[in-house]
């Protein structure tokens, strides 16, 4: 046998299966959020046709369908409301009614569960007339300040109805400051967490998504306040931006497309938790692949996961968490 260098031998640190956990970091139950749909009807149990799995859910349902989670060891949800009874106007308006799905949730889960971690959606796009995700000009603009004031307004609202974190995804810029600041003044700065969606690319993947939540515009795009989809630098100045502003959590958006992301956050905010979000179309490319018998489900699912994990992500959010709260007890 040929004399080989000491250092090229490495299947003698892997032969083992104890060992191979070892040469990488463990998933665990409390590294996921799952997304939840929150609509106007309180009984609502209604299956979204482009999205395997998913429901939009009424508040009456919580319990049936959150209770087994939790018991399976679920530690965190993330809401997005569903409104299709309210009157939406320019400014999203419905966003915080105190009446309105998402303050209902958090308040009926808070009672429910009270060990749940309740983050929030903040946006106004699926409250707002036109879909976008703030307050426009009559020319079809973004009036950044004006839609940077309602959004902390709503997220202050999320925080006095009891949720844990808010999480704003419009993409406005300064909005991380705003809200921080606004939360400061209503005396929730050490109470609630804000997570910034501070890479989130305008991408082909949020297609399921915007049926279940009915955010899709009216008219035009969001290219103008989300990220172009090859723009690595516009996303590390986001990340270092929101950082400086106050943000607890740093998000990637999505995920898959953008791991080089992901290791950027972790590098350019190594003290922060960083999320990543498997976005809709994701979670329903790789269902459908199982399904067309490319690949074994969970085999595939530990493998996409494991890849946000390693590229530097320590949060995951992801329609997948049911499924790996079974799979990580096996």
């Amino acid at each position: 046998m040929a004399q080989m260098e000491i250092s090229s031998i490495l299947q003698g640190g892997y032969h083992h299966p104890v060992a191979r956990q070892w040469q990488s970091r463990q998933l665990t139950k409390s590294m996921f959020i799952y997304p939840l749909f929150i609509t106007d009807d309180p009984n609502a149990s209604e299956v979204i046709a482009s999205f395997p799995g998913q429901k939009r859910w009424g508040v009456n349902r919580l319990e049936e369908f959150v209770g087994p989670l939790v018991r399976k060891g679920l530690k965190s949800v993330m809401l997005f409301g569903v409104p299709t009874k309210c009157n939406k106007d320019g400014r999203g308006t419905p966003a915080d009614d105190p009446e309105g799905p998402v303050i209902l949730a958090i308040k009926r889960l808070r009672t429910l569960f009270p060990d749940l971690y309740i983050a929030c959606d903040v946006c106004l796009c699926e409250y707002t007339s036109h879909g976008h995700c703030g307050v426009l000009r009559e020319d079809g603009t973004i009036i950044v300040p004006e839609s940077v004031a309602r959004i902390a307004e709503v997220a202050v609202s999320y925080a006095r109805a009891g949720a844990h974190c808010v999480a704003p995804s419009d993409m406005m810029d300064g909005r991380i400051r705003s809200i921080k600041l606004a939360l400061m003044e209503a005396g929730y700065e050490n109470r609630c967490s804000l997570m910034s969606y501070a890479a989130k690319f305008s991408s082909a993947m949020y297609g399921p998504f915007r049926e279940a939540a009915g955010s899709a515009p009216a008219f035009g795009d969001r290219k103008c306040y989300q990220l172009p989809a090859h723009s690595r630098g516009l996303a590390r100045r986001a990340i270092l931006r929101d950082v400086a502003e106050g943000a607890d959590m740093i998000m990637v958006k999505p995920a898959l497309s953008y791991l080089d992301v992901v290791a950027d956050a972790q590098r350019l905010a190594p003290d922060h938790p960083i999320a990543c979000y498997n976005v809709s179309g994701e979670y329903a490319m790789i269902v459908a692949g199982a399904e067309a018998g490319v690949y074994d489900l969970k085999t595939q699912a530990f493998e996409i996961t494991g890849s946000m994990v390693r590229a530097g992500a320590s949060i995951i959010i992801s329609y997948f968490t049911p499924q790996f709260l079974d799979w990580l007890d096996e």
